[in-house]
């Protein structure tokens, strides 16, 4: 078994989801798979399940029953990940705007003593690809809010592209984490923030999805707004 484990939710993500964990497990550096599927009506848990018999101790399924939100969706692959023991755990969209040949430099850095590495869009600049200036201008400036908000020294808030080291999860409070869209990637960083953890910006070069469709939403950015201001209020309350 792999000391490193990338977590990928999904929901209707069968145009993609082959593919990915192929590339993956065609890296040099070996990396376990977890799928955790919220009951995608398309297939993609059938299409994971039937792949976890070529790849049987190296690619793993967890189900669940409808839709929660990507937050839940993290954190019961964190726990998962944890019981299972890994030292090395990432988060990764199932779509390709995460390119998986920089899984390993997500790890070199946390291997050589980054707490959390964030695969990062503006560390280097504007380092987007396909996004319409709008969205672009939208999630610059959202990192920008939450540096002002909380005082994080981090130029990608909201990236979900992530390594982690599992004594970081251990500390955090899972069970205490709230959000569940950008606000949870926005969330997570300010619990590691606030922990004291080591956190390093990696740059990468994002791409925008060419099959399936986002699941961004209003309500997403509107929690991810207002979730920065509850986040300080509780860090500054001590009920983080």
């Amino acid at each position: 078994m792999s000391d490193c484990l990338v977590i990928i939710p999904t929901f209707n993500e069968i145009e993609n989801i082959e593919a990915m964990i192929r590339k993956v497990f065609s890296l040099a550096k070996p990396f376990d798979v977890l799928i955790v599927d919220d009951n995608s009506p398309d297939g993609t848990a059938q299409k994971v399940d039937a792949l976890m018999r070529e790849f049987d101790g190296k690619l793993f399924l967890k189900n669940r029953t409808k839709k929660s939100g990507l937050g839940t969706a993290y954190v019961a692959g964190f726990k998962w990940a944890l019981a299972h023991q890994y030292e090395y755990i990432f988060e990764m969209d199932a779509d390709f705007s995460h390119n998986p040949d920089d899984l390993e430099k997500l790890q070199q850095a946390c291997a050589n003593g980054a707490d959390m590495a964030i695969g990062s869009r503006y560390i280097t600049g504007v380092n987007v690809v396909n996004w319409p200036l709008s969205r672009v201008l939208l999630s610059y400036f959202a990192s920008s809010y939450v540096r002002l908000i909380t005082g994080m020294k981090i130029h990608d808030a909201t990236a979900g592209f992530i390594c982690y080291k599992r004594n970081v999860l251990e500390t955090i409070g899972l069970d205490r984490v709230k959000f569940i869209g950008y606000a949870f990637q926005i969330e997570m960083k300010y619990r590691t923030f606030a922990k004291k953890f080591n956190i390093v910006e990696v740059p990468i070069i994002f791409t925008d999805r060419t099959k399936g469709q986002s699941k961004m939403s209003n309500a997403i950015i509107k929690e991810a707004v207002f979730g920065v201001i509850s986040l300080r209020i509780r860090k500054l309350f001590n009920r983080l």
